[in-house]
């Protein structure tokens, strides 16, 4: 079977657990993922970030639980871990000791020009703190520890968003400086950027982000998500004036609806539907597209020793090419 991995183009991707997912997330990334991982002509490696939710999660019990719910989510949207390498970084020691030797070839100035830590600094510096106030290592070396998930697994292309392609720049970087130095050794990879990525709509119109508590969660209950769609906010025009389908409702509601659904609803956005009805249809489109996710997720989330055995059996894949890799990192350095 790693035969067969070796030969095709090798796609890898990284879930940082931080949270609860929302119909951005899926849009935006888990859905094009599990697509392109059905791609005869890919190779995909699918990873849950653990360690770098370190430097956001600070609770035992969330650190856990967000490590689930990104596993069951991925696992209830279709993820077929029979097709992919879907693993745990944490249970890949590898990762770690490949993220020390690339450190000491790693310059500390690639480092300081870091969107993350500079934003950290220039945030520092307007309020009057000490440049690195608050800033840790585990945010300052980020990069780098990103570096040895992507090169330990001698990947050729990662997909990301515009805002995050600063971090293939530098992997491929820090790859460079090590091919120099002790011969060449890595693949350098290239990103996939996504356009849809960080586009999505959002309750009140802006970006959908936890971070404006502006979402719509993937696989909370029904009432739940009826109470999130009556939030999204609209004009003031009355039922029977006609309304416009540049609109955050009509955008979501395109999300979820066939071509022929969003035809049918857009004469009737001409014909002046009703907010409320119009909002209870994009209710019942979006609750029959993610109900059968949700109870997979729900099973899932109820068997959580499910998950640990499919983690388990993706991270024994894993480490057979991440071992080739970090002996071949070793006998370049000198390491009998």
């Amino acid at each position: 079977m790693l035969s067969e991995f070796i030969m095709k183009e090798r796609i890898l991707t990284g879930i940082k657990p931080t949270g609860i997912p929302h119909i951005g997330n899926y849009f935006g990334a888990i859905k094009p993922a599990i697509d392109m991982s059905k791609n005869e002509n890919y190779d995909c490696l699918y990873f849950i970030a653990d360690y770098h939710a370190l430097n956001i999660i600070k609770n035992k019990e969330d650190f856990e639980k967000y490590t689930y719910i990104i596993a069951a989510t991925w696992l209830a949207c279709g993820l077929d871990p029979n097709k992919v390498i879907f693993y745990k970084q944490s249970d890949l020691p590898e990762v770690f000791e490949l993220n020390w030797i690339l450190s000491n070839v790693t310059a500390k100035g690639l480092l300081n020009r870091a969107h993350a830590y500079k934003a950290c600094v220039e945030k520092n510096l307007e309020t009057g703190n000490d440049p690195d106030y608050g800033i840790n290592m585990g945010l300052y070396n980020y990069p780098v520890l990103m570096a040895a998930d992507i090169l330990l697994m001698n990947s050729n292309k990662v997909p990301v968003g515009q805002d995050q392609k600063q971090h293939l720049e530098i992997a491929r970087d820090i790859a460079i400086a090590f091919n120099n130095i002790y011969g060449k050794c890595f693949v350098l990879p290239q990103d996939l950027i996504s356009e849809t990525l960080g586009t999505l709509p959002g309750l009140d119109g802006r970006k959908m982000s936890k971070s404006y508590g502006n979402t719509i969660t993937l696989f909370d209950d029904e009432n739940t998500l009826k109470k999130q769609i009556n939030r999204i906010v609209t004009d003031s025009k009355m039922p029977g004036e006609p309304k416009d389908t540049n609109c955050t409702l009509f955008q979501i509601y395109s999300l979820f609806a066939s071509d022929e659904q969003k035809a049918e609803m857009k004469e009737k956005f001409e014909n002046g539907i009703g907010w409320g009805e119009a909002k209870k249809q994009t209710f019942e489109l979006i609750n029959s597209y993610i109900s059968p996710m949700r109870e997979k997720y729900n099973y899932y989330m109820s068997n959580t020793q499910l998950i640990d055995q499919i983690l388990q059996d993706g991270a024994k894949k894993a480490r057979a090419i991440a071992s080739d890799t970090l002996e071949r990192v070793r006998k370049l350095i000198g390491k009998k």
